[in-house]
């Protein structure tokens, strides 16, 4: 008996859930839609294992059989018996609800009685700056490049990582992100520091990329149907990766030998180790230099608003978080045992 046969009804672990083909037709439908709404890779690979998920909680009754009692009770047994964080439990409702509004065409209403996952309330991790200087000072190459990056622009580590070199210029000192979170486009500064590195960097990478030219490859992943578009876009100089990846891999859905962007995962390491290497006691990560950038912003004195939008938060609510890392509130309280 396969793995799919043998899944319990109320199996939620990850390995059957991925394993399990559950309705193929079903999981295209959801991929094709997913595609055609232009989302992440990512994205879809999450919805559909959430949504696969949900058909094997429930004895991998259709969907259409189903409504918001199944939908609160999956969502209810994450959160008491997987103990997932509120933000997994969300996207496994992000998913359904994707699921049965543009796959089923079934609106879904409200549904209740679900135990919520709680959300703690936590400040961001923020470096000072002999903090970052320490970390910086055992990180070389491409991850202390994207570092500073990170640090002097705001940048998150995928928006760094999926730039391409037309989105620098080094005229008006400006990157621009594409498709941050919320599909939403943004510029933010160049850091003048860094200028330097990255013209040197962008030689190297050129050198790669002709050279993968004259090896028959040379191709980057373009977004959308832009590939169907423009057939030969994305062997140009300006849609390469920034940061490219050390080694080619073949498209799953083309076919295509494509150099895809360098990997979160050596930035992520890299950073630990050098944090460690610090004695920074601090949990450093690379999205720690995205909070830090911000509080060095409200620091110098820089309006919230301007803070927002090269940080690319859609509610100012969100940016605000950092005038609490500052022990500001908005309101410079001085403690009283400063004064004596």
């Amino acid at each position: 008996m396969s793995v799919a046969e043998s899944a319990p009804a109320n199996s939620t672990t990850p390995s059957s859930a991925t394993s399990v083909v559950t309705a193929p037709k079903l999981l295209d439908r959801v991929r094709a839609a997913i595609r055609t709404l232009h989302y992440s890779p990512r994205t879809e690979d999450s919805y559909t294992h959430w949504i696969t998920r949900f058909i094997l909680f429930h004895n991998r009754r259709h969907p259409l059989e189903m409504g918001e009692p199944e939908i609160g009770k999956f969502l209810t047994h994450l959160a008491v018996r997987g103990q997932v964080a509120a933000s997994t439990q969300n996207v496994a409702l992000n998913a359904i609800l994707f699921l049965y509004k543009h796959v089923l065409g079934k609106e879904v209403g409200l549904v209740e009685g679900v135990v919520r996952a709680k959300r703690p309330q936590r400040l961001p991790v923020v470096l000072t700056r002999d903090d970052v200087k320490q970390v910086f000072a055992h990180l070389n190459g491409q991850p202390l490049l994207v570092s500073k990056l990170l640090y002097g622009a705001g940048l998150r580590l995928l928006e760094c990582l999926s730039l391409r070199v037309k989105d620098i210029d080094l005229q008006r000192n400006e990157i621009t992100v594409r498709n941050g979170k919320g599909q939403k486009d943004r510029v933010t500064m160049l850091p003048q520091s860094v200028q330097a590195a990255l013209i040197e960097h962008l030689d190297d990478v050129r050198c790669q990329h002709e050279a993968d030219l004259r090896n028959g490859l040379g191709r980057a992943p373009l977004p959308y149907a832009l590939a169907r578009k423009y057939p030969t876009a994305d062997r140009e100089w300006g849609w390469q990766y920034v940061f490219p990846a050390t080694r080619h891999y073949i498209d799953r859905h083309t076919g295509v030998h494509h150099r895809h962007h360098f990997h979160e995962t050596e930035i992520q390491d890299a950073v630990r180790q050098a944090a460690r290497k610090a004695a920074i006691t601090k949990h450093v990560t690379p999205h720690v230099f995205r909070h830090s950038f911000a509080t060095e912003l409200l620091l110098a004195g820089y309006d919230i608003r301007t803070v927002q939008e090269l940080l690319g938060h859609r509610d100012v609510r969100t940016t605000m978080i950092y005038t609490h890392v500052l022990n500001r509130g908005g309101r410079g309280v001085l403690s009283p045992v400063d004064r004596l």
